[in-house]
């Protein structure tokens, strides 16, 4: 367990030993075949994915708070497609915190994947930090340098130092989140190894999904306005969410066409309503959408809402239980209906 009192680098000095530890045991005992990972970016406070299949590349996994991406997205729907040089299936290791846990947990209910066939190298993140809000903070100031020192992230350039305090720039998904590191799976214990967290409903307050239905329609129709205008429609959103794995999205149906591809704000909002329709009861609060997106929109209140809906309709939380099937996969009489009753 990490200590919660330490500071933020030595979490993280900690955690990436422990992913380092556990991937060397897992290809040294021939458990895996191949172990997905962060590694360092090419430009600063970014991470790429990494796939190691030797013991030799093991220091080359990393851990810090910039590692943003969902590594369950990598899985779906390639894993059916892994095989080793013998045609087997590849046996994978996956460097799994709470949401990528959640991830492939959720995958593995809708039948996506096999939780046998994975091995979780369970970290405590510590969360990821909004990458957004730090360069709208510096502007037009180019970063050749990002580190973390303490509880603090020191970007340079050219001609400035600054520092933030983590905790003020994490994403608001980590703020709130409950589930740091994944699951544990009662009936397939084997499938996490190295820090998983038992954990068996989550209870929310929903505060920031409150705070904007408090205000006037009028009020929430010109903030939605004004959070998805700035998008271009290059569906980086889409392309991160490990949930998003259709071979053909809605969006690019050409019978029946659904709607154009233009920038129209119209448009847009259709597009960004529809897909979080698509994740109710699924999404997994990982906040790889707004990661990734250029323009620095966050996602992050449409699916909360739709998370608050799933959860107090149905009771359910996505990523918990491989066999429960999410809300939108099953029928239940005792369901509530009142919506399509109609009017006396």
């Amino acid at each position: 367990m990490v200590n919660r009192l330490s500071t933020i680098q030595e979490q993280n000095t900690k955690i990436e030993q422990l992913i380092r530890d556990k991937a060397l045991k897992l290809l040294k005992e021939d458990e895996v075949d191949a172990i997905i990972g962060y590694s360092s970016g090419t430009i600063p406070f970014k991470t790429c994915p990494i796939i190691i299949r030797s013991e030799e590349d093991v220091d080359k996994l990393i851990w810090n708070n910039f590692c943003a991406m969902n590594l369950a997205k990598y899985l779906v729907p390639l894993i059916p497609t892994l095989k080793d040089e013998e045609g087997k299936n590849l046996r994978v290791g996956i460097i799994a915190k709470g949401c990528v846990g959640r991830a492939l947990i959720h995958l593995a209910a809708e039948k996506q994947l096999d939780l046998k066939k994975i091995k979780m190298i369970g970290i405590p993140c510590n969360g990821i930090i909004n990458r957004s809000q730090l360069l709208r903070e510096l502007q037009q100031e180019e970063i050749l340098e990002a580190s973390i020192s303490d509880d603090e992230i020191i970007l340079k350039g050219r001609n400035f130092q600054k520092k933030f305090p983590i905790k003020e720039y994490l994403n608001e998904l980590c703020k709130k989140c409950e589930v740091k590191s994944p699951p544990k799976i009662p009936d397939l214990v084997e499938a996490c190894v190295g820090e998983c967290q038992e954990i068996s409903a989550i209870e929310q307050d929903f505060e920031d999904v409150s705070e904007f239905e408090s205000k006037t329609s009028e009020e929430r129709w010109e903030y939605i306005k004004e959070l998805l205008s700035p998008c271009i429609r290059c569906y980086a959103c889409r392309e991160a969410c490990p949930m998003c794995y259709c071979s053909l999205c809605f969006v690019d149906q050409k019978l029946p066409r659904w709607f154009g591809k233009t920038t129209e704000l119209s448009e847009t909002i259709v597009f960004h309503l529809v897909r979080a329709m698509h994740l109710a009861g699924r999404c997994v609060a990982c906040g790889a959408c707004s990661s990734v997106c250029p323009m620095g929109i966050d996602l992050h209140l449409i699916t909360r809402k739709l998370e608050q809906i799933v959860k107090e309709r149905f009771d359910f939380t996505s990523g918990l239980d491989p066999q429960i099937a999410p809300p939108m996969h099953q029928f239940k009489m005792e369901d509530k209906q009142e919506f399509i009753l109609e009017e006396e």
